[in-house]
C-alpha cells in the first residue's frame, strides 16, 4: 500500500512507497490472522497493550524505533476522549510516530501513524477481543436483536499535527531534514447492530481536524456490511454520499457484546483537499450497559 505525506498546502500530489504488511496474529488481543482488510492494517502487523501497566508495545511500523518491536512512551497529555496516546521518537531527526489505544473489558483498537519526513509516513490500525463471541440475547418483546454503540472516535490523518512531541532540534537545522507529528481527527460514532439479521453499519460524525480546526470534515457512513455468525466480525465500505472512500471493519466483545471494537482507511474524503488519507478507531460500549454513551439516551417519540 503506497504511504505518502501531506503537505500543509495540501494541493500536490506526491511519490509514494512503503511495505503494506498483512496483520498477523496478536496473541494479547486474539484476533484471527484474516479478521482485519489490509488496508486498515496498512504497515502494522500487532499490538501488545497492557491497560494497567500503559504499557504499549507496537510491531511492523518501520523507522519508529531500532527494532521491528517498539515500546512507545506513555502521553497522557495527549489523551483525546478516552483514548489513551503514546508516542516514539528515537531521535530529533528520526521520524515522530503518535498511537492511541483503547481497552473495554478486553475489545480493544490501536491505531498508530508515524509523521510525515522525506515524503513518506506509516501506518495502520488494528483491533481485536479476548474470549469468544457471544451475541446479545435477542428479545422479541424488547429489542428484536437490535443494539446501538456511541462513543468518540480517533484518527491519525497524513497532514501535520501541532508538533508538541517533538524532540528539539538544534537552532539552524534545515527544515528538509525535520520530522513532523501527525495529525489528529477527533469525532463521534454510531453503531447499530442486527443481530437478528446478522447486519451492522453506523456513522462517524462531528468529525474535526485538532490541528486544523477550520477545516470542515465529512462525515463518515460506514456502509450496511454482514455481521459473520460464529466470529463477530464484519468489514465493509466507508462512503461519502454513497461514493466509496474506504474501508472498516470490527469485532463484537465481552458478554452479550458489551462492547465493539474496530478501525478504518479513508482517503480523499476531505473537501479541497488532495492526497490526504487517514486511519482511525473507535472502541465503544452497547447502549444499556454501564458506561453507556449519553447519545444512548434519547427518549423514544
Amino acid at each position: 500500500m503506497k504511504r505518502f505525506w501531506l503537505g500543509l498546502a495540501a494541493t500536490a500530489a506526491l511519490s509514494a512507497c512503503s511495505g503494506g504488511n498483512p496483520f498477523t496474529t496478536d496473541t494479547d488481543t486474539e484476533v484471527p490472522e484474516s479478521g482485519i482488510p489490509e488496508a486498515i492494517a496498512g504497515d502494522l502487523s500487532g499490538i501488545s497493550y497492557d491497560p494497567v501497566a500503559q504499557t504499549l508495545t507496537v510491531r511492523g511500523i518501520s523507522l519508529d524505533e531500532t527494532p521491528f518491536e517498539a515500546t512507545y512512551r506513555r502521553r497522557p497529555g495527549m489523551d483525546r476522549g478516552g483514548y489513551e496516546a503514546y508516542t516514539a521518537q528515537d531521535s530529533s531527526l528520526d521520524r515522530h510516530t503518535t498511537a492511541y489505544v483503547r481497552d473495554i473489558n478486553g475489545t480493544r483498537a490501536a491505531v498508530v501513524v508515524t509523521g510525515g519526513q522525506f515524503e513518506h509516513y506509516f501506518g495502520g490500525a488494528v483491533y481485536g477481543r479476548n474470549g469468544a463471541f457471544d451475541p446479545p440475547p435477542v428479545q422479541p418483546t424488547q429489542n428484536n436483536g437490535l443494539v446501538s454503540y456511541a462513543g468518540n472516535y480517533i484518527g491519525l490523518l497524513n497532514g501535520p499535527g501541532d508538533g508538541g512531541d517533538l524532540l528539539p532540534v538544534s537552532p539552524g537545522t534545515p527544515g528538509s531534514v525535520l520530522p513532523v507529528e501527525a495529525g489528529e481527527v477527533t469525532g463521534r460514532v454510531l453503531i447499530n447492530a442486527d443481530f437478528t439479521d446478522n447486519v451492522v453499519n453506523g456513522v462517524v460524525f462531528e468529525r474535526s481536524y485538532v490541528d486544523a480546526p477550520g477545516l470542515v470534515m465529512n462525515d463518515l457512513a460506514l456502509k450496511p456490511t454482514s455481521i459473520d455468525p460464529e466470529l463477530g466480525t464484519f468489514s465493509g465500505e466507508v462512503t461519502i454520499n454513497l461514493q466509496n472512500r474506504g474501508t472498516y471493519g470490527g469485532i463484537f466483545g465481552g458478554a452479550d457484546s458489551d462492547a465493539v471494537a474496530g478501525g478504518l482507511f479513508a482517503s480523499d474524503h476531505i473537501d479541497n483537499v488532495q492526497n490526504e488519507e487517514e486511519f482511525g478507531i473507535f472502541v465503544l460500549p452497547r447502549c444499556g450497559t454501564p458506561g453507556q454513551d449519553a447519545l444512548c439516551n434519547q427518549p423514544n417519540p
